[in-house]
């Protein structure tokens, strides 16, 4: 047997891999409308002024700022109504002095005008003229040329994560495609002579693959492409072919099984075996996942995790995540959703390495607690029961019920 690797920390083991990792791995052009979640490649300026026209921002009068000066509900100044502009339409009416045109929120002002006056100040005479209850400043109600942005300002600036808001700002300056960091494509190896086709009925010594269906989607979740590769059997040429066959049309790829310490156990050897520097790391100080290998073959992370599904979901969370993010052109992975709940009884654990207990979240009496679920790591339903997991850090041998901790959700 193969003597037992030595292991890191979480983050030390990911730190070990950052450095080599690529910012991105290419750039593509998509449509603003399906550009949620993604990275912007380069800085996007605008074309245009926005607005491109003095335009109102409330329904009442367009007027000359000065002929209002002075107005009050006991001293009203009279203006007559030169017309109105119409929404959607360019301004058709000038005003001069002593005149007033109608203005609708978001249209323009009349020609001549520097202001609007609300509706809710003034008050009509006849279908002529109005008085102005009020006095206006110059620019008073109005968004200038250029208030919103300036034609060549920079409106998101390279790696910006796009939000809804920003969908809604690209396309108010016509900007309907813009240059995106390209999702990494992520391959999947799962690997294991006892492993079937989900929709195979199993026979003895049988069980069906699901962390090829796991991973493919924990991969989505964060921004990758899953492709899945191979199911391979525990034998090194049928899973080397695979690992070259995913290399070439992938930019990371993932086993699952086949990284602790057995004979039948080739992940680390194959990785060793595809390029360099091959394996960095091989062991991880958590529990579950220590048998996790990382490596980087020419450039392309390589990651193998563990097969039972509990520790395989949570290295992926630790190890691969940040990966696919800082791949994706992201500058650091965003937090995950958390919140904080009383624990509702003891975990044990063992100082120097880091554990990861599945909990389930009860609101009890306006209290948020974290009731653990105890089982093996092979055990897919401890997860499916779960809505998050709570770690014991390094440097305690457990927690005790009725401490607060950080529950990361899934």
């Amino acid at each position: 047997m193969p003597e037992f690797f030595n292991v890191l920390a979480p983050d030390a083991a990911f730190g070990a891999l950052k450095p080599m990792l690529k910012s991105s791995v290419g750039m593509e052009v998509v449509p603003v409308s399906e550009a949620l979640g993604r990275v912007t490649a380069a800085d996007i300026h605008s074309p245009e002024d926005l607005p491109a026209f003095p335009r109102s921002s409330m329904d009442g009068y367009s007027v000359r700022s000065r002929d209002t000066f002075g107005a009050s509900e006991g001293l009203p100044a009279y203006l007559d109504l030169a017309g109105e502009v119409p929404m959607g339409e360019s301004a058709n009416v000038r005003i001069s002095v002593g005149q007033a045109a109608k203005a609708y929120t978001g249209g323009m002002l009349a020609e001549g005008a520097d202001a609007v006056v609300m509706v809710e100040r003034t008050q009509a005479l006849d279908e002529t003229a109005i008085e102005v209850l009020r006095a206006v400043a110059p620019g008073e109600n109005v968004v200038q040329v250029g208030e919103d942005v300036g034609k060549g300002d920079v409106i998101l600036p390279k790696s910006s994560v796009i939000r809804p808001q920003d969908i809604g700002g690209l396309l108010a300056l016509g900007i309907t495609h813009i240059d995106v960091c390209r999702k990494p494509r992520v391959g999947i190896i799962s690997t294991g002579d006892e492993l079937v086709p989900p929709g195979t009925q199993v026979g003895a010594g049988q069980i069906r693959d699901i962390n090829t269906y796991t991973i493919a989607a924990l991969i989505e979740q964060v921004g990758g492409k899953p492709i899945p590769v191979a199911l391979a059997p525990d034998d090194f040429d049928a899973q080397r072919n695979a690992a070259v066959e995913g290399l070439a049309a992938c930019d990371a790829l993932v086993f699952s099984a086949g990284s602790s310490v057995s004979s039948r156990d080739l992940t680390a050897d194959v990785i060793n075996s595809l390029g360099e520097p091959g394996v960095i790391v091989h062991g991880i100080s958590i529990k579950p996942g220590k048998p996790t290998v990382i490596g980087l073959v020419n450039g392309k992370p390589v990651f193998g995790l563990p097969g039972n599904p509990v520790s395989a979901m949570i290295v992926f969370h630790l190890i691969v995540r940040p990966a696919i993010y800082q791949m994706s052109g992201h500058d650091s992975a965003p937090n995950s959703a958390s919140c904080e709940a009383t624990i509702t009884r003891d975990i044990s654990s063992v100082a120097g390495r880091e554990d990861y207990v599945p909990v389930r979240i009860k609101h009890d009496s306006g209290q948020v607690q974290a009731i653990p679920v105890f089982g093996k790591s092979n055990l897919i339903y401890m997860l499916v029961r779960s809505d998050g997991i709570v770690k014991v850090p390094l440097d305690r041998s457990g927690l005790y019920a009725g401490d607060m901790v950080d529950v990361r959700l899934f």
